[in-house]
């Protein structure tokens, strides 16, 4: 009994760490992009985050053979001029039971000059470089799904899609922004050539205000 005890909280850990960490880019003009997993609505402690160890290889969209430089709590890696892209699911193992194992996969975006979208789960500005953002899965508009706003001072608010999954993104002065959305699927995904009973998706875009 206490055997399968320290195995369910040991699952339930691993859960509720996965939901609370996102993976965000971060870029100053053409410069290098830095890769993150942690909490971005708290101050990233030094050395980074506990479980940054996790976050490996990030693919880049479009694919890019650079090297990924492992600093201390992000990862560094050169990118074209323009948006930057990034997603990962191997992250964190699935965890639950067998037949109805969960897993997490994230995407990241740094810039807003482009409001096309290359990945299935991305926050997109509505115009280039506007504050109207819109929230796209599977290509599709999503309505009526929470967007959480972290400011470069680490205020936080959550705002919700309406019915063309545009937000609005309030700013509060210059510095980096940060945007999050999440996605729950049912059915349909795997892991490393596994099934997922479900799927648990989070996105994010940042955008600098000058």
């Amino acid at each position: 009994m206490m055997k399968k005890l320290l195995i369910a909280a040991a699952l339930l850990g691993t859960a509720t760490t996965a939901s609370a960490h996102e993976v965000w880019i971060e870029r100053d003009g053409s410069g290098p992009a830095r890769i993150y997993l942690g909490e971005p609505a708290d101050v990233l402690p030094a050395g980074g985050d506990p479980e940054f160890k996790n976050l490996k290889a990030p693919k880049l969209v479009p694919a890019s053979d650079a090297a990924q430089v492992r600093k201390a709590g992000y990862l560094e890696v050169a990118a074209p001029a323009g948006d930057v892209r990034a997603w990962d699911g191997d992250v964190f193992a699935p965890w639950g039971d067998e037949g109805k194992k969960e897993g997490i996969t994230y995407y990241a975006r740094a810039g807003r000059a482009e409001t096309r979208t290359a990945m299935p789960f991305e926050i997109a500005p509505k115009t280039a470089n506007g504050s109207d953002f819109v929230v796209w899965h599977k290509g599709k508009p999503v309505a009526d799904t929470e967007v959480t706003v972290v400011s470069p001072d680490k205020w936080t608010k959550t705002l919700k899609s309406d019915a063309s999954g545009v937000v609005a993104v309030p700013t509060r002065g210059p510095g980096r922004y940060l945007l999050s959305a999440a996605a729950k699927t049912e059915g349909g995904a795997s892991a490393g050539g596994a099934p997922l009973a479900v799927l648990h998706e989070i996105t994010t875009t940042t955008f600098v205000v000058r």
